[in-house]
């Protein structure tokens, strides 16, 4: 079928399993997300410069054109790493390895630029043509996951989709019910298909010939 690959593993990777998720509540969170379901069988989603450009232009940064983005590709995998590892021993409760806490905190050195604004020729907000280097781009990352983990009530708010192939972690900010699923329209709808099948299997199995 058109669109579809077999992984080493025998898992069936479709399209849709390789798109970027920009929905994960966060950039931080965006970033771990690049990695589709985790633990079982990882989904890279982010291997190459133009899936990478693809994820910089969906979360809002704009990089330097100076900037080698092969380097910028490796050490943001290496971010996103230590990232998952922090992020899921938090939601786990199991201390992260010291590595991985040592690192997120050394690419969060660099001191990203304040916020300016410049207008354009009309009077209008311009935006910046510069862009950033490829270590503030990794600090604006990093800043961010340390900020939602250090704040007691928004940490309170990361999840772990409901679906074992799926997993993804995501910022719940609902009010009320805590969501189960990290998107109503993909695992909530799956897992509502698998309960129906599981508890109709003659209906899923269709009408006998």
């Amino acid at each position: 079928m058109v669109g579809e690959t077999q992984d080493p593993r025998g898992t069936r990777v479709t399209a849709r399993l390789r798109e970027l998720r920009f929905d994960a509540g966060s950039l931080s969170l965006n970033l771990i997300a690049t990695v589709g379901r985790r633990p079982v069988t990882p989904i890279e989603r982010m291997g190459d410069v133009q899936r990478l450009m693809a994820w910089l232009d969906g979360v809002g940064i704009r990089i330097h054109p100076a900037e080698n983005t092969t380097t910028l590709l490796a050490a943001l995998h290496d971010l996103r790493a230590c990232a998952y590892d922090v992020t899921a021993g938090y939601l786990h409760r199991d201390a992260p390895p010291e590595r991985s806490v040592r690192m997120l905190n050394r690419f969060a050195e660099p001191e990203p630029p304040a916020p300016r604004l410049d207008l354009d020729a009309d009077g209008l907000p311009a935006a910046d043509p510069s862009g950033l280097s490829a270590p503030l781009v990794l600090s604006t990352v990093s800043r961010d996951l340390i900020t939602l983990l250090s704040d007691p009530l928004r940490r309170q708010e990361i999840r772990e989709c409901d679906s074992e192939v799926c997993r993804m972690i995501y910022l719940d900010t609902t009010r009320g019910r805590p969501r189960k699923w990290c998107s109503m329209q993909r695992c909530g709808n799956t897992a509502k298909a698998a309960r129906h099948r599981r508890q109709h299997p003659k209906a899923a199995a269709g009408p006998t010939p």
